[in-house]
């Protein structure tokens, strides 16, 4: 049986001024349409029902998501005390799936980002399947996106040699250089898109192996001892879980994905105006290469070029698009001099 686990407990800092703690990016529309979570619920409404779906998040963003996913039952909603990074986050909805889970078959369960952008959706559910399919087998699956340029801001996963679905694991290599992602390209090398599938019984096997701590911590959580939360390693999937388990296996795809991490993210999604990409009233002058986010008033471009301008009621951000991997780096100075309120 399969569950799908969404992770919504980032607070987006890439893409403020518009992403705050209230209302981050995953509940957050980018081009008029539905949030980013509603989308990502319903991607995986065609293999999962509601029922069987589970959402991660922190205690500032619980009502927006009540508001946003209304069909989603309220102890489907998973509340993580404090901000511990994904590890914890997907050991605690295997412990709660098991906890659960009352069938004689297995509870497999694919954990996926809440914020990313998907083109094709039927090629996505295609891949999800194939990897729920290889993970009911007993492995620890992750999907591997095929890349279309040297990303420095992505990590990489390198394939066992072979043409199948499903393929082994050789390794994981963190964010690279721009000359080592374009080597990692021409050898075959996968994005990590963050999507992993497991049954629920193989994912607590590993936490017991490798993280023996948040194990502990998870027997207690689910047993009502939320103070266990705080005992929990904080690290992430990759390096807790996948960079040292052995039975890991990649299902390489192509379905039109963006982690849409940062401003600049959205010239993948939007269609491209002659100022540049964006949403919003925009008359622009001898201006190219721009990214514009207004709602609320008229933003005139002249002369300028390669700027991200986001348009905030309280906020107007103004930068250089090359400086958009570094707009958390902004707000941390923004919330060190000013205090919390602008975040």
């Amino acid at each position: 049986m399969l569950y799908a686990v969404i992770l919504a407990g980032g607070r987006g800092t890439r893409f403020w001024p518009l992403s705050r703690r209230a209302m981050p990016k995953q509940c957050l529309s980018l081009d008029g349409g539905p949030t980013m979570i509603q989308r990502t619920v319903t991607r995986v409404l065609p293999l999962v029902p509601m029922e069987r779906i589970l959402v991660v998040t922190g205690p500032d963003m619980v009502e927006a998501i009540r508001e946003q996913l209304r069909g989603l039952p309220a102890e489907n909603i998973l509340v993580e005390p404090s901000p511990r990074n994904t590890a914890p986050a997907a050991a605690w909805t295997a412990w709660e799936v098991a906890r659960r889970h009352a069938g004689d078959d297995p509870a497999t369960i694919c954990v996926l980002p809440s914020d990313h952008a998907i083109a094709d959706e039927e090629a996505f559910r295609v891949a999800l399947t194939i990897a729920a399919t290889a993970a009911e087998a007993g492995g620890l699956v992750t999907i591997g996106i095929r890349p279309d340029r040297p990303e420095t801001g992505f990590g990489y996963i390198e394939p066992a040699a072979g043409t199948e679905p499903v393929r082994g694991v050789r390794r994981f290599v963190e964010k690279p250089d721009r000359a080592t992602a374009e080597r990692l390209i021409a050898e075959g090398c996968l994005w990590n898109a963050g999507m992993f599938c497991w049954r629920a019984d193989r994912c607590q096997a590993a936490v017991r192996a490798f993280l023996p701590r948040t194990a502990a911590a998870m027997d207690r959580l689910v047993a009502g001892d939320r103070s266990a939360w705080g005992e929990t390693d904080a690290t992430s999937v990759d390096y807790g879980i996948m960079e040292r388990a052995g039975d890991i296996r990649v299902v390489p795809a192509e379905f039109g994905w963006s982690d849409v991490g940062s401003w600049p993210a959205l010239e993948s999604i939007l269609a491209a105006q002659t100022w540049g990409t964006g949403v919003g009233d925009v008359e622009a002058l001898r201006a190219d290469g721009n990214i514009v986010y207004s709602r609320d008033r008229l933003v005139a471009l002249l002369g300028v070029h390669e700027l991200v301008v986001v348009d905030t009621p309280d906020v107007l951000l103004v930068a250089d698009k090359r400086e958009g991997q570094r707009i958390k780096e902004l707000l941390d100075l923004v919330e060190q001099r000013r205090g919390s309120k602008y975040g």
